[in-house]
């Protein structure tokens, strides 16, 4: 036993002595702290104040447009005229007079400075302690004669219907007689946020190509037969993460990746991905905490022996793809939104396309959904009212070319291949480049 003992011991110290191998570092991709740049979000909100704003009040028919901010429970419209960090209620008045546009703010003192600092607007109105600012803001309007006072009360669209029904009794109480004036903000609002500017859409252009590319990037890892729907959502989050971007929309349905039957908005799925699925992929990112893109990339699994996608999926891939093209060739200044649904619809019909329910395509911006034309209803008896809005000029959308086929098992699956576009001059331009062919999973 003792010889035994001395041996391991004699044993241990040998080991111990024995250089020990060296771990190269692996090298890691450290994504800078500034790798966006500067947030041009600042500036580009104080052009779209004092170049977009007049106009939408004039397209909207309303003399001013009064916004009340706070903290806790804040107007959806608060980061659009600055009062994103409001503490106490504050009264954000915009208005068109004789002399021209001109924005006048109403602060409790405690948030003016920092406010007027931001040099967002003509004139920031200190209201001291103890005084209510919607009351300065109404006795200012009632100097000035509004004949309409626009407010953010809709029933049509959330981004306009911020105030609460505590904040409208106590303005209408102060307005007195006068409040028959006040009217809502649903078009004044539409035609302000459906507009981006040429420096908005250079950003939107960024976040379009990341959530492509990193679609692309997904489809490289996937194993068939061992890889699911779930794994490769969770490697877009990781894509996500390190490259410093956020949601597009509910993080819980960004990305969906179906590689099953259609589901929808849904989430992704524990379900394997097998060799002979269509893989749709759902995904958008969001810059700067503003700007969202909202793009589809499709891929193909290969089974044994095939080393390209069979005819009828190639097919149904061209068609949709067609689909696209026609629907972007259709935008232009002018149009309404349910003809632009129209062209692709009479395209799915013409190459033997199942019904799909959802609409061409959406306006996209500071939301996956943003507001604008819906490029819809050209199948509906009574299309919503958004889709007989006509497109213009720094409109952008996020638009499908469908075709839809029912698999052997019953179920359908439909390719819809999104796209995100803005509308010139004269007609519409794609973001970035489309997805032109199918991904091949699997392939050699």
């Amino acid at each position: 036993m003792k010889i035994n003992l001395l041996l391991f011991s004699l044993l241990g110290v040998i080991w111990a002595c024995q250089p020990t191998q060296k771990t190269e570092p692996q090298e890691e991709k450290v994504i800078p702290a500034n790798y966006w740049g500067e947030n041009p979000w600042p500036e580009i909100r104080k052009k779209r104040i004092n170049q977009l704003l007049p106009d939408a009040l004039k397209n909207a028919g309303v003399d001013s447009w009064l916004v009340i901010c706070r903290e806790n429970h804040n107007d959806p419209i608060a980061t659009h005229v600055g009062g994103e960090n409001a503490s106490g209620s504050a009264a954000f008045l915009f208005y068109q007079d004789e002399s021209g546009f001109h924005s006048l703010v109403f602060s409790p003192d405690g948030e003016a400075t920092a406010l007027d600092e931001l040099d967002i607007h003509e004139k920031v109105e200190r209201v001291p302690r103890g005084e209510s600012a919607l009351a300065k803001a109404v006795a200012f309007v009632k100097e000035k004669g509004f004949k309409t006072i626009a407010v953010n009360t809709s029933e049509s669209n959330e981004m306009a219907d911020g105030i609460s029904h505590s904040q409208y009794l106590e303005l209408a109480e102060l307005m007195g007689p006068d409040a028959s004036k006040l009217v809502s903000s649903t078009n004044l609002v539409y035609e302000w946020l459906s507009i981006k500017l040429p420096e908005e859409v250079e950003v939107m252009k960024k976040a379009a190509q990341l959530a492509a590319d990193f679609q692309v990037e997904a489809y490289a890892m996937i194993e068939p037969g061992k890889t699911t729907d779930a794994d490769v959502a969770k490697f877009l989050k990781a894509k996500m993460a390190e490259y410093g971007v956020t949601d597009a929309w509910h993080p819980d349905q960004n990305p969906n990746v179906n590689s099953g039957p259609d589901r929808g908005h849904s989430h992704a799925t524990d379900k394997v991905i097998m060799p002979g699925d269509v893989i749709q992929t759902d995904f958008g990112v969001k810059l700067y905490g503003i700007w969202v893109s909202d793009i589809q990339r499709f891929a193909y699994v290969l089974k044994d022996g095939e080393t390209e996608a069979p005819a009828d999926i190639q097919k149904y891939w061209e068609n949709g793809k067609a689909g696209s093209r026609i629907a972007l060739a259709a935008m232009k200044p002018g149009v309404k939104g349910e003809d632009v649904d129209r062209a692709q619809r009479d395209l799915m019909d013409a190459n033997g396309s199942l019904y799909v329910p959802w609409s061409t395509g959406h306006p996209v911006g500071y939301v996956a959904h943003d507001v604008g034309p819906n490029l819809g209803g050209a199948r509906i008896p009574t299309p919503r009212p958004a889709a007989q809005k006509l497109l213009k000029k720094g409109m952008t959308f996020a638009f499908d070319g469908f075709h839809c086929w029912k698999q052997a098992d019953g179920t359908e699956k439909t390719i819809s291949v999104e796209e995100m576009a803005v509308v010139t001059d004269t007609g519409a331009e794609y973001l970035i480049a489309p997805q032109e062919e199918l991904i091949l999973v699997g392939k050699k």
